[in-house]
């Protein structure tokens, strides 16, 4: 096959033209989110009239998240500002098209979160928010006709990571105990008394407990469980007796959970527009399996998968679930997007995100499986650039953040800016990675820049021995942990990388630790403290600092390129600030992309393409071009 056009940056990087469909309760109108003035902004358009479509809201910053309401009226959506995490609801009034939208929590520095739309409480959303202070989150119940706020239940403080709507009961408080794991009670807010329902073993949940929602009918709790299994499975709890029954299970792969880290990303859990009760469940394993748990949604599934030959994303239908509105996971023709009747059977193509990009010159990605020194299997993916033989590539080895998350099949243009300039791209789900059973992530514990980064140099090494990739043009890139993994690269293994890209990542994990926002240091206990260590003990400290790579400055030979958003919660800007210091102290090579209207994660399309072109001119300087070598 001929080489593939060179793509441009812009091209990949760009907002798409529409994203992100769902439907009205009603059927009639269809909101989606789509550019203007280069930010994401939210869209309606008419079911049976395309080319209707109105703007309706005017954010100078993405959106990333919307809901419709069980009023067609209303839509609600989420926004930060400028990064920092600090999540604000807003409302859009549809019929009321030159008023703006509403902000219904407008609280200085606090964020809200577990934003839930009860299908028994109409006209009502139930979200929580740290309102009175940042470590404590209170559990509201919102008027969204309104915008009267309910106090639902307030936190008792202490260890409590959350508060979860019981439905017509009283509210669920989750908490961390001494011993790091994870309490879930009853909270009776007229007593300020709980009674404990279930305790789960901390080890098991680095991220937390997930999913966890009320059923329905509000008598049970959904939990996502491993008790006596090393797969995630779906569990109803008891909340009187504590039992858990069997909901659903796959054999092998564990329940879909990258939506607990990844709130744009689908819920595990497909429930009925209708009533709200459970229809459906997402498993993850080198593809996504849904398991059907009604006669009706099972037919719509079956038709709908017919669609396309990627894997359902984003479901909505309308109240009758009649009308369906659905978009599809795929490697290279990402987002596509269609609209089903299930009363007719006909389906019409909505729109495809990228339609400029032509999948057929795209690259693939393939699931592999990798063999660790110590016996462990690696599921990874592997990425080759179309047109070109795939001997003796330069390499880019891109790693996960988290570490508690997973790489997944699917379309990213990272992946394809790469492959189209002749790369290989490799991703290892290393030890640690979730998703996979319990062993697999807790055999991560104590093994940062340990075996956790063997994994990545193994994969590095399965490349090498099949042919795919030249060891001397090995470059590794990544965001937060994956940043991180970067640094560990090329200080604890200079000899591999010939050049590293680190974005948002930990230089320095006693520093990393001190600095964490004041809203995750509850849950702590079993995720960082318990895979890494806690630097309030001197001997844990001291080995945080032996695993950092700012304490290991001296060993770095190849030159890295750091970004870093000025508005980051989690990974401060200190954490670059000092590693970039460090660096340049030593005449080390280092590019340094500080962007001040940025958090964790880099989203302003101008960021997004800024950072991407030095990507792309930095691994050419370092690495070579593949498609110049044919």
């Amino acid at each position: 096959m001929a080489l593939p056009r060179t793509v441009t940056v812009e091209e990949l990087f760009a907002p798409p033209v529409r994203a992100s469909a769902s439907l009205s309760p009603d059927g009639t109108r269809i909101a989606y989110l789509a550019p203007w003035e280069n930010r994401m902004n939210l869209w309606i358009e008419g079911v049976d009239a395309p080319g209707d479509a109105r703007r309706v809201t005017a954010e100078d910053r993405g959106l990333l998240s919307y809901y419709w309401t069980d009023d067609p009226r209303w839509l609600l959506y989420t926004r930060d500002q400028g990064g920092d995490e600090n999540c604000h609801l807003y409302r859009v009034d549809l019929d009321a098209p030159d008023v703006a939208a509403i902000n219904l929590t407008p609280f200085p520095g606090a964020r809200i979160a577990d934003l839930a739309l009860p299908a028994a409480r109409p006209g009502k959303a139930v979200f929580s928010a740290n309102t009175r202070t940042p470590a404590e989150f209170d559990l509201f119940e919102l008027d969204i006709a309104t915008g009267d706020l309910r106090t639902l239940a307030t936190s008792p403080g202490g260890a409590t990571t959350g508060l979860l709507h019981g439905g017509n009961g009283d509210p669920f408080v989750t908490e961390m105990t001494e011993e790091g794991d994870l309490r879930l009670s009853r909270w009776n807010e007229a007593t300020k008394t709980l009674s404990q329902v279930a305790l789960f073993d901390g080890a098991d949940y680095p991220v937390g407990v997930y999913p966890m929602e009320a059923t329905a009918d509000g008598t049970g709790v959904l939990v996502g469980s491993y008790r006596g299994t090393d797969q995630l499975r779906l569990v109803r709890l008891d909340p009187a007796t504590g039992e858990e029954t069997e909901v659903d299970s796959h054999p092998v792969h564990d329940l879909d959970t990258r939506a607990g880290a990844f709130p744009r990303l689908p819920s595990p859990l497909i429930r009925s527009r209708r009533t709200g009760e459970l229809i459906g469940v997402r498993y993850l394993g080198e593809r996504q399996v849904i398991h059907a748990l009604d006669r009706h949604f099972a037919e719509v599934l079956k038709n709908l998968e017919k669609l396309s030959d990627g894997d359902l994303g984003d479901i909505s239908s309308d109240g009758s679930e009649r009308r369906w509105v659905v978009t599809f996971v795929h490697d290279r023709d990402p987002g596509v997007t269609y609209l089903y009747d299930h009363a007719t059977g006909e389906s019409r193509l909505l729109f495809r995100p990228r339609g400029h990009l032509d999948p057929g010159q795209s690259a693939p990605m393939t699931p592999v499986t990798i063999p660790s020194r110590d016996g462990l299997v690696l599921p990874s993916y592997l990425t080759l650039p179309v047109g070109i033989e795939p001997r003796r590539l330069p390499l880019v080895l891109l790693v996960h953040g988290g570490p508690w998350t997973r790489d997944s099949w699917g379309y990213s243009p990272v992946v394809q800016l790469f492959a189209n300039r002749g790369y290989a791209v490799l991703q290892v789900n290393f030890r640690g990675s979730t998703g996979y059973g319990k062993a697999f992530t807790q055999a991560g514990i104590g093994e940062l820049a340990g075996k956790m980064h063997d994994d990545l140099i193994d994969g590095v090494n399965w490349a090498f021995e099949r042919g795919y990739a030249d060891p001397g043009r090995v470059a590794i890139m990544g965001a937060s942990y994956g940043g991180y993994a970067a640094l560990v690269g090329v200080t604890f293994t200079p000899d591999v990388f010939a050049a590293a890209v680190d974005i948002v990542g930990i230089s320095d994990l006693e520093n990393f630790l001190r600095n964490q926002p004041a809203f995750v240091r509850p849950a702590l206990a079993s995720n960082w403290y318990r895979y890494v260590g806690d630097p309030a003990d001197p001997r844990q400290a001291a080995d945080m600092r032996a695993r950092s790579p700012i304490s290991r400055v001296d060993q770095v030979r190849a030159p890295l390129l750091i970004g870093q958003g000025a508005n980051d919660a989690r990974v401060v800007q200190g954490e670059s600030d000092n590693m970039v210091d460090a660096l340049r102290e030593r005449g080390i090579p280092v590019e340094y992309m500080l962007m001040a209207d940025e958090g964790h994660a880099i989203e302003n399309p101008e960021n997004l393409i800024a950072l991407s072109s030095a990507v792309e001119c930095f691994f050419r300087k370092h690495i070579g071009d593949g498609r110049n070598e044919t």
